[in-house]
């Protein structure tokens, strides 16, 4: 839905006044699972990603704490080991938006995951899987600092102990996501449109190919004005806060557990 509400100039048949009337049409006239289209790329690059991200973020910011708060919680240390982590999860992460958001416009010609990859690759070469990072990273670099910030405040508020609590973990999670992601949806629009090269846009850009993110923000506001840079806000949002929510209940769970399985086998010795 965000990437199709993100669209500059849609078609007739896929222009949507808000997140339900896209979901009803989408599901009417293009089949029941079509919104759940590129969920298995997401998937394949998701584990991954987060893999590297939630790692380098623990080790940083542990490291950054103890050098500039030590014994205590350090908001610089977690915006910028979140800064540092979002380098790697784009990395392993780009390849994968690339392919789910070609797949998820409208009459999209791609059937398969593996058709839209060989097609792309044959095209426009492999540089068209990262022609959005740099985009990404100015994203994401303040939405994550944004995020992990809001996180660690609002844990601070509601779980001040830091003990494993998953109502505070679901709470923090969906509201640092929310903040993050209504902040940085001027540049998701910009992500979204140099991943999918759309055609009418490109129509009114001389180069033919929208490369990097200056030449991406002169063509949204070519195209659309001011208000393109809000395009699926909504949609942005509430795709954002369950996934942050789910990602850091996840997240601490595992860490509780394998924290108390550690103190359990030093007990033993």
């Amino acid at each position: 839905l965000q990437t199709r509400m993100q669209s500059l100039r849609p078609e007739p048949a896929a222009r949507y006044r808000n997140v339900l009337e896209a979901l009803w049409r989408i599901a009417r006239t293009e089949g029941v699972w079509r919104p759940m289209r590129g969920m298995n790329i997401t998937a394949t690059g998701a584990g991954p990603a987060h893999a590297l991200y939630f790692a380098c973020y623990e080790k940083l910011k542990k490291t950054l704490s103890d050098v500039i708060h030590a014994g205590g919680n350090s908001h610089v240390a977690n915006g910028a080991a979140g800064c540092v982590a979002t380098l790697l999860h784009d990395a392993a992460m780009n390849p994968a938006e690339v392919v789910k958001q070609r797949m998820q416009m409208y009459n999209s010609p791609y059937q398969r995951v593996m058709d839209c990859v060989r097609a792309v690759w044959r095209n426009e070469g492999a540089g068209a899987f990262y022609r959005s990072y740099t985009t990404q990273l100015t994203m994401n670099i303040p939405f994550q600092a944004i995020h992990f910030m809001t996180y660690e405040f609002l844990q601070e508020q509601l779980n001040p102990h830091r003990q494993y609590n998953p109502g505070s973990h679901v709470v923090s999670g969906a509201c640092a996501g929310a903040v993050a992601a209504a902040a940085t949806t001027p540049l998701d629009v910009c992500k979204t449109l140099l991943n999918t090269q759309e055609s009418l846009a490109l129509s009114s850009n001389i180069s033919g190919h929208i490369t990097g993110m200056a030449n991406a923000f002169r063509t949204v506001y070519q195209v659309g004005g001011v208000t393109a840079y809000f395009r699926g806000v909504q949609a942005r949002v509430i795709y954002q806060m369950p996934s942050t929510a789910i990602a850091w209940s996840v997240y601490e769970f595992f860490k509780y557990i394998l924290t108390k399985r550690q103190e359990e086998r030093r007990a033993g010795k």
